[in-house]
């Protein structure tokens, strides 16, 4: 949440492909460091630093994506990008907690130190180059000016907390409710992954038809889904359904991607990087929220209705934003976008 419009602002002056270099480096390092950290206090640290170039890495691959396609396939170009989260959910989430049961959780982060060194490799490999931007750190701070921005921020920061009030507390609610063993934790996990993947593949191919309308069908979506939650947590095939429908609505992460693109003016990179702020607010506002239901003894499934609140909240901004939407938005992004 720090790092990612911080680093945008800093990195301005750099060219694209540079910034997703060095940002990969420090997430490499900061996840060796976990592996290694020989008390809480120094994990706590380096989880800290590992975390710094999340938000701003993905927000300029979005921009690296969406300046290599036309105007109206942004939003698929962006889907591609974010299925990198999404395929972490089918098969790195999983890999993970299996490693962690078999080994111990400092083979998980050595794990992703290591593919995060295979993807500056990749990076250095297949980035296109470009040349160093002419923005300043002013200039992107304008993109704070705007209401549209702040209103695009809203939906992401409180309607994505449904989902993540749901998905934090999914392992517990499986052995405590649904009542299944620790070794297929992995498969509903992976259930939620394909959902996602999914999701991102197909949903913004309608997102660049009518890209606010399919914002909004996403949150109603949502709001459904988490509703369900509760109804069908103590049967492992109807769950399994709900989960996969549940994932399905982080491609609302791509189409507010776009829809920053759109209404940022110059401010690009700083917008495409408070995109994942966003993102990364909701992660902890709706697990927040859901913990608080689960202490005040309203049981696991009371995240389902804590998070549908949530994308109903993130719908009513929605509404906010559709009727601001409709005075007239995309101008200069296209021209933003391109490679410097």
């Amino acid at each position: 949440m720090l790092g990612a419009p911080l680093i945008a602002v800093l990195g301005a002056r750099f060219a694209r492909r540079t910034q997703l270099l060095v940002l990969m480096i420090v997430f490499a390092l900061g996840n060796a460091l976990t592996a290694l950290a020989p008390g809480f206090g120094w994990m706590i640290a380096a989880r800290f630093l590992s975390g710094l170039p999340h938000g701003a890495y993905f927000g300029i691959a979005a921009l690296v994506a969406a300046s290599l396609v036309p105007l109206d396939r942004r939003s698929r170009a962006i889907g591609q990008v974010m299925l990198g989260l999404t395929g972490a959910t089918i098969i790195g989430v999983p890999l993970a907690n299996l490693i962690g049961q078999a080994v111990g959780w400092r083979a998980s982060f050595g794990l992703v130190s290591v593919l995060a060194l295979l993807t500056v490799l990749l990076c250095a490999l297949f980035a296109p180059r470009d040349r160093a931007g002419r923005s300043d750190p002013l200039r992107e701070l304008g993109a704070l000016r705007s209401g549209r921005v702040w209103l695009t921020l809203g939906i992401g920061a409180i309607g994505f907390g449904g989902m993540f009030a749901v998905y934090t507390y999914l392992a517990t609610t499986l052995i405590e409710v649904t009542r299944v063993g620790a070794a297929v934790i992995p498969f509903f996990l992976a259930i939620f992954g394909v959902g996602a993947t999914l999701g991102n593949l197909f949903v913004p191919r309608f997102a660049d038809r009518a890209l606010m309308p399919t914002a909004g069908v996403i949150l109603l979506f949502a709001a459904v889904a988490l509703l369900v939650f509760p109804l069908v947590a103590h049967n492992p095939w109807l769950l399994a359904a709900d989960i996969f429908a549940i994932g399905a609505s982080v491609s609302l992460g791509a189409i507010l991607q776009t829809r920053l693109m759109d209404v940022a003016g110059d401010a690009q990179a700083l917008a495409a990087a408070l995109n994942h702020s966003a993102f990364n607010t909701a992660n902890a506002l709706g697990p927040f929220l859901g913990g608080l239901a689960v202490r005040e003894g309203l049981g696991w499934t009371s995240t389902g209705p804590v998070g549908a609140a949530l994308a109903l909240l993130g719908f009513l901004i929605w509404i906010v934003a559709w009727r601001d939407s409709g005075r007239g938005t995309i101008a200069v992004a296209q021209a933003a976008m391109l490679p410097r």
